[in-house]
């Protein structure tokens, strides 16, 4: 006989491990216990040495789905020799919390084929989960995962679903969230000034009729609220964007299956996979011609988002309506989601012609995650829902917790505990008040579910971000990091790399040292520091933040610059002569700030090309253009060679795509085919920028190229870039579960941050 305490770690709370223990336990003659702490599971268990050692083997090795076991620590201590039998004990809280939070997940087969059964207790019972599947981050208080620490602790289980929950056979012994429709949350209908008008049965009902109809629902589901409407339906997609002020932003479409999916889009095995994932993200892929769905989705686009049902009610809705549903946030354009049901009201009333709502809060809001599907792998844009927060491995061990505040678009705050950095869920773009209370309420969240009391706090350097001066008003050391060095510091935190690497870090922008908007930057970096080595040319952005909503200005700087002031006349000529001439004028000012941006190269070259004169959403110019240059199979684009030069300036390379511009407006004023001169753009400037990123890591004995910031969103030309730097004999780097763009910042403050302790 022989006694031992078993502690696990991981994620291991909410995923159904206390039962897998005790099932386990039980087959092997073992007696003893398994509880919930803040650490994670404790189980002492007394038995024949071999059968513990073969459930030491079992936690590992046949956990359940949903669980990630970090480790397994064994201590011996004399066995008790009571006799008595293995049994699940009431959880303590003894100190901060130590353990992984369980993502939230898609209803798993058994209990769809619930809600499908006519025979079944839980027959159409919107709210139906079980221990492999449901909500757990939003819906989660505090931990140890247990139901009066969740937004569920209102709802007291029914005698039937006691007895599922303390039945050791059944799926849902011990499922903190089970409930049925005699003990669970329940639907209700509201008017748009929130009126109840159904409850139940009926509520999904007047939804279905409403949406069948053509009109606009709000539907609360795992992470907050989404409005819906019939994406079949050309006037009613219009009338969303009306009511959401949403121009052009493609909406996301969520399909009842694979088959309806693949009646949309050419999916790929990485697509499928992705989709049918129990994360369930909005997955991006080419739209087919024929697709039976409205075309002001995605307008001008040659992509969909789509995603499949993660929540019973989404499957019902569906199931009764038929047909596709658009499912965008419940929100006005660019605020943070409704979640709590006062506010939806508040918000989304307005927008809507009823609110499909139940009555289980949602402790914190959480977007859907976004993914793109590229040949062989996913590229995560969006990391939240399904994903958050979920932690990611760091390469060492700091010596001092850290809270990374992010930047300001796309905003994301993180933790590190122990080896690990947790990023929150997708936040939003802090310059609205509404997501900056997100922000706030996501910070503490975050820190107090993993028990983080921060010793140090990192932020962006530029001084007028709002999560900057937040963490320079806190009582803390404050690590200034910049902007680029972080996105560089993500990528090698997403595939474990402390050694220096070179950092090609293109984006919109971002605040440099120097005072100058960063944006197309090369540096030699790694946790410690950075050096910058090369850089795309500066050119004025007159108007500052004017230049990014109106891309045209940035294109007659380019081709100013390029070929003259007369050829920005012939290249624009819808724009107003006088307002032309004042925007050159202020180009040649002291005024207009500087960029190396190679985000703005792109809506420039946009802008010429795909006529983007103003943009409705960040980044619309650079994506259509690469939706016009995809068009053209690259063996049959246009090679621009000798399209760049590069100078040294104090001791600084300084990459001058000039003759590049120059080439495009004389194809483009030739009358070449929009799609050729622009995949030649994408060629041209892909191979330059590999050929000075090869050469720079040659001149500092490097064999690894990290490719990072938001222009590698841009598949085409991030394949342009990696193809040549592998053919070049690299090791190259490229995101794909830490989003590129400014969702990965706070992963790489924090890491910078805490090696400087380490």
């Amino acid at each position: 006989m022989a006694r031992c305490l078993l502690r696990v770690t991981g994620t291991v709370q909410g995923v159904g491990f206390r039962p897998f223990v005790y099932r386990h336990a039980v087959a092997l003659r073992l007696a003893g216990s398994v509880q919930n702490d803040s650490a994670g599971v404790l189980i002492d268990v007394e038995g024949d040495a071999e059968c513990i050692a073969e459930l030491r083997r079992r936690l590992v090795d046949e956990a359940p789905p949903l669980a990630r076991v970090v480790s397994v620590t064994a201590q011996d201590v004399s066995p008790a020799g009571d006799g008595q039998d293995f049994r699940i004990v009431e959880s303590t809280d003894s100190g901060w919390p130590d353990v992984p939070v369980s993502i939230d997940t898609a209803t798993c087969a058994e209990c769809l084929a619930e809600v499908d059964d006519p025979a079944n207790r839980r027959y159409r019972y919107p709210f139906t989960n079980c221990t492999n599947c449901g909500p757990r981050y939003t819906i989660i208080r505090r931990v140890p995962y247990d139901r009066p620490a969740t937004t569920m602790a209102s709802f007291p289980m029914c005698r039937a679903c006691q007895a599922e929950y303390e039945d050791p056979a059944d799926r849902r012994f011990h499922a903190q969230p089970n409930a049925c429709p005699v003990c669970g949350p329940q639907l209700t209908w509201r008017q748009p000034d929130g009126t109840v008008e159904a409850a139940g049965a009926d509520a999904l009902r007047h939804a279905v009729d409403t949406l069948v109809g053509g009109a606009i629902v709000a539907v609360k589901g795992i992470g907050g609220y989404h409005l819906a409407v019939d994406a079949t339906d050309e006037a009613a997609v219009r009338e969303l964007r009306r009511r959401k002020v949403r121009d052009d932003k493609p909406f996301a479409v969520m399909v009842a299956d694979l088959a309806t999916a693949h009646g949309l889009c050419v999916l790929d095995h990485t697509a499928v996979a992705a989709l049918t994932t129990p994360r369930r993200p909005i997955v991006l892929a080419p739209r087919r011609a024929d697709a039976p769905v409205a075309t002001a989705l995605a307008p001008g686009l040659p992509e969909l988002g789509l995603f499949l049902p993660y929540s019973p009610l989404h499957h019902l809705l569906l199931s009764d309506v038929g047909r596709p549903l658009v499912m965008t946030s419940g929100n006005v354009s660019d605020e943070p989601i409704a979640h709590d049901d006062s506010d939806a009201v508040h918000r989304l009333g307005g927008m809507v012609d009823g609110l499909l709502t139940h009555d289980r809060p949602i402790h914190i809001r959480c977007d859907d995650s976004v993914a793109r599907a590229a040949p062989g792998r996913l590229h995560l844009l969006r990391r939240s829902r399904g994903y958050a927060p979920e932690p990611i491995a760091l390469p060492f061990t700091p010596a001092h917790d850290v809270l990374a505040v992010g930047a300001e678009l796309k905003s994301t705050v993180a933790v590190t505990k122990g080896a690990t950095v947790v990023p929150s869920h997708h936040i939003g773009d802090l310059e609205h008040l509404a997501t900056y209370r997100s922000f706030l309420q996501a910070v503490t969240h975050v820190a107090d579910l993993y028990g983080v009391t921060p010793s140090i706090v990192a932020h962006d350097l530029h001084p007028e971000y709002l999560s900057s001066k937040y963490a320079l008003e806190l009582a803390l050391p404050a690590v200034g990091v910049q902007h680029h060095h972080a996105h560089v510091a993500a990528c090698m935190v997403e595939h474990g790399v402390t050694e220096r690497v070179l950092g090609v870090a293109f984006d919109g922008l971002g605040y440099g040292p120097d005072g100058t908007l960063w944006g197309g930057e090369l540096l030699v970096a790694d946790l410690a520091g950075y050096e910058r080595v090369a850089h795309l040319q500066a050119v004025p952005m007159p108007g500052g933040v004017a230049a990014i909503r109106e891309p045209w200005r940035m294109a007659a700087v380019w081709i100013e610059r390029a070929m003259g002031r007369s050829a920005v006349a012939a290249e624009l000529p819808d724009v107003d002569e006088v307002t032309r001439a004042a925007v050159l004028d202020l180009a040649a000012g002291p005024l207009a700030p500087v960029t190396t941006s190679v985000g703005r190269l792109f809506d420039a070259v946009a802008a010429l090309l795909v006529g983007r004169r103003r943009v409705s959403y960040e980044a619309q110019a650079a994506i259509e253009l690469e939706a016009v240059a995809r068009t053209v199979d690259r063996r049959e684009a246009p090679r621009y060679e000798d399209a760049y030069t590069v100078a040294l300036v104090g001791g600084i390379a300084v990459l001058d795509p000039l003759p590049l511009v120059a080439r495009v407006v004389t194809e483009h004023r030739a009358g070449a085919p929009v799609a050729l001169v622009a995949a030649g753009f994408h060629e041209a400037l892909g191979a330059a920028t590999a050929q000075v990123a090869a050469d720079q890591a040659r001149a500092h004995g490097l064999g690894t190229v990290a490719l990072t910031g938001g222009v590698f969103q841009n598949l085409r030309f991030s394949q342009i870039v990696e193809t040549a730097l592998r053919d070049a004999g690299l090791t190259v780097l490229v995101h794909q579960s830490i989003p590129p763009n400014d969702g990965g910042i706070s992963v790489g403050q924090a890491a910078i941050a805490a090696y400087s302790s380490f």
